[in-house]
This record gives structure tokens, sequence and C-alpha cells, in this order.
């Protein structure tokens, strides 16, 4: 049995896919409208190559600040709209101030607009085409969960949240699998009887069997047969954590419990001193700069402490660094005096305790400067996990014993956990930070430094602080 089944592509070869259309597309405007409107500020050619290079540089840059590369922006046509507006206002601009490696700028000022509107309308159509034909159909990705049936719903939520396109379609419960099975559709997907399995594979389209099940008496003989015929027959076979990983950009610690370790191998780059020491001078750079910018700002925060916050400007706590090790934290005051008089509490999302002025300078991120003076003495780094409360580690770690597995490296002003998810208001908000901050330190690199920074950025421009 071979079903025919739809190309799909993983999330990585979209974003990448995106990126050469995107720039594929602009070249391709831009020589029309040369052709046409004897538009001559930007010419392809072997004499002026770098040109070409230069713009399709900027367009991923900022298409990827702009979210442009986030597959559920890039899959949602009103979100995609405001990102291709931005995106290339931005590209235009840049590329119009940078003429050493960009052209001169022409007399005719015509021919900036025929340049920025190639730019933006060959983004659009491209993008509206992507949206419209491709990001609901080509890229849906149909699998089949063999689990507990008590893990349905956490695992169907956690796979389809992340990824629009990875649409479940039924699962096969590991849990009673020698019972009788309802023929029913629950709220989620379709119980299978597990007879049944390859015909609903072939009626389906369906791609992939991801084994959930951490049962090994839930894999019967005969469904150990057929998951043999299914894969001889072309079809592919995952175990859930690797899934889980791919998807989410997290490690899954919730389904390996105290076997944890024994599945997580740590980056070479924790240990690499090339890269060590590269981050370092990056660091002391950036901070630098951050605290150079702070000192500009400090009237103005100064100021604004005075009116919105009335008390000091700058307030000190005990945090947990690398290897367990504490330090004292600094940073611009953002709640109320006293606004822990009953015990150390989670921040929250709209937390009463924050000041009107404090609510602004944690959007954006202001509130964050003093920090600088924290990496510059090497207590954090500029990515890595958030430095947690001591309180707050030893009552997390009680229930994660692997917990203070994050502690293995220094922590960082901004990091994977950060630009992806929000402040955690409970234990189950840390497990789920948890899991992105190991995820960077299993695959921790120069390329997701940049990835973070990228976004970090983004959080920033779309005013998502926390």
């Amino acid at each position: 049995m071979i079903a025919n089944k739809k190309i799909h592509f993983e999330i990585s070869e979209r974003k990448i896919l995106l990126r050469i259309f995107d720039v594929a597309w602009v070249l391709i405007a831009l020589y029309v409208v040369g052709i046409i409107f004897k538009f001559n500020y930007f010419n392809i050619s072997a004499s002026n190559y770098y040109w070409t290079i230069v713009l399709g540089f900027y367009i991923i840059m900022f298409g990827t600040v702009f979210e442009m590369y986030n597959l559920q922006v890039a899959s949602n046509q009103f979100q995609i709209i405001k990102s291709i507006v931005l995106t290339s206002s931005t590209t235009v601009l840049i590329y119009l101030l940078t003429p050493v490696y960009t052209p001169v700028l022409p007399s005719n000022r015509l021919q900036i607009v025929f340049f920025y509107i190639a730019i933006f309308l060959a983004l659009f159509f491209w993008r509206m085409f992507y949206v419209r034909f491709l990001a609901s159909n080509r890229f849906s990705k149909k699998v089949i969960l063999i689990c507990d049936k008590d893990q349905l719903e956490e695992l169907v939520l956690g796979l389809e949240s992340v990824d629009p396109h990875y649409k479940v379609m039924g699962y096969i419960n590991s849990d009673s699998i020698n019972d009788t099975i309802e023929k029913s559709k629950n709220h989620f997907v379709e119980n299978i009887d597990i007879n049944q399995l390859e015909d609903f594979v072939t009626k389906n389209s369906v791609s992939e069997v991801v084994i959930a099940s951490q049962k090994t008496d839930g894999i019967t003989v005969n469904l150990y047969n057929q998951l043999i015929h299914l894969l001889e027959s072309g079809f592919v076979i995952r175990e859930y954590t690797q899934v889980y990983e791919n998807i989410t950009q997290r490690i899954p610690v919730q389904y390996v419990a105290r076997d944890f370790y024994r599945y997580f191998p740590f980056s070479r780059s924790n240990q690499n001193q090339l890269y060590l020491l590269v981050v370092r001078i990056v660091e002391v750079i950036i901070s630098l700069l951050g605290v150079s910018l702070g000192v500009l700002l400090s009237p103005f925060i100064l100021i604004g402490n005075l009116i919105g916050n009335k008390g000091k400007l700058f307030y000190t706590q005990e945090r947990v660094g690398k290897n367990g090790k504490i330090f004292k934290i600094l940073k611009f005051r953002t709640m109320k005096t006293n606004a822990e008089t009953n015990g150390a509490v989670f921040a929250a999302i709209n937390d009463s305790r924050v000041t009107a002025f404090g609510k602004f300078l944690r959007k954006t991120r202001i509130d964050e400067f003093p920090q600088f003076i924290n990496i510059l003495k090497g207590d954090m780094g500029v990515i890595g996990p958030r430095p947690e409360r001591p309180v707050f580690v030893k009552e997390i770690a009680e229930v994660m014993p692997f917990y203070e597995t994050r502690h293995v490296i220094k922590p960082g002003l901004t990091g994977w956990a950060q630009v992806n998810y929000s402040y955690g208001e409970t234990i189950n908000d840390s497990l789920i930070k948890l899991q992105y901050d190991l995820y960077y330190i299993k695959h921790r690199s120069i390329f997701l430094d940049i990835n973070i920074i990228f976004k970090t950025i983004s959080t920033v421009l779309f005013y998502r602080g926390q």
C-alpha cells in the first residue's frame, strides 16, 4: 500500500523558501519596472552585483525583524500586510541612506517612488498568493497519534497551536488497544480502530504516525506489524519528543521525567572557548552601548519616575546566576513602593503593582538598561535564561528536579524563553519557559543567538514587553 501523499515542507524549510521567494520576486519586479518605465535607479548587472546582495540582505533582515517569517503571521492575511508595509518601508529607507553600498540617489525623485512601489507590490502579491494557495494547502501535514487518552488534549494542542499546518487527524488509544474502540469523534480527533489503521491512513492522506505513548505494552504485536507495514510503504513514523522539539522549539521535559538527562545532549558551544570569547567581546560592546544610551535617557527616566513612580529610581534584587551563584540584579523600579509586603509572588500580565510609568518602562524594555552593568561585571550575559529569584528557584525545583539545569550557563538580559513566552504567573508557565531555556542550552549557537536578537528587536518595536 503506497498512498499519494502531498509534499510537505518542514518549518525550517518553509522559512527558507519564504526568504528565497521574497528576494526573487522583488528582483523580478524591479527588472520588469525597469523595462516598462525606464527605471534606472536599480540595475542588475555584473558590475554592480553587490547592489543586489545588499538589497536581498536588507529584505531578509528587516523581514525577520517585522515577523515576515513567523509562520503564524505569514498565514494571516491582515497581520502579513502590516509586516509587508513595515518591511518595505524600512528596506527602502535604509537602502537609500547607505549610498556607499547602494546606488547614488537619483536626480529624478520619481525613481524612488517606483523603487518603493515595486518592492511593496512584489511582496504583497507574492504573500497574498502564499496565504491563499500555499499556506492552507501545500504545507498541511496530516498525522496520527498513538497515545493514552488522557494525554490527547495536551498533545494535540501542544502541536497544532505552534504550527498552523500540523493537523492531527486521529489517534489510537494505547491505554485500551485491546478494548472495544468507540467509533465516535471526541472534541479533538477521531479515535481509530486499530484494525482500520491502514485504511484510515490511505483515506485521509496521512503522511506521518507519531508515537507518544510511554507504555511499551501499549504497542501490541498487531499494532507493531501494522506500523512496520506503513514504514515499508513509505510513511514516516516518529517519536513524539522529537516531533515536539522540532515544531515547538522546546524540550518536552514533562514526557521524559527523571530520565531527562539521558535525552539531553548539551550544545558544544557551551564549552567552545572561541565561541565564548566572541560572545564575551560582543557582550562588552553591547553593554557599553546600552549604558551610554541609558545615560542619555536618564534625565527623561528620572522625570518620569518622579511623576509616575514617586520613589527610588533603581532597585536591586537577589537572583540566581550561573552554577547557582547568587548575585544582585539592578533595574529601574517599575512597581509601587512596598509591592511585596505580603511576600514574593510571580509577576503577572497587567500586574496591579506596576505603576503607569513602570508599565511604559517594561513595554519598551527600558527598565532592563541597568542590567548592562550586571553584564559588564560578568554576572549575566546578553542572551541566556532569565535569572530567577532564589525563593522561586527553590519552589520550582521541588516540583521539577531538572529545573536547575538552566543554571549551567549565565542568565541573560534576553533569551529564547523571553522572546517566545510572556511572564510566568504559575508553576505551569515556569515549566513552559524552562522548555524554551533548555532548548537554547541544547542548541546554543551563533545562529540561534542572532535569531534571539532579531526577535528581541521585534518585541521592542511592537511594544510587547511585559
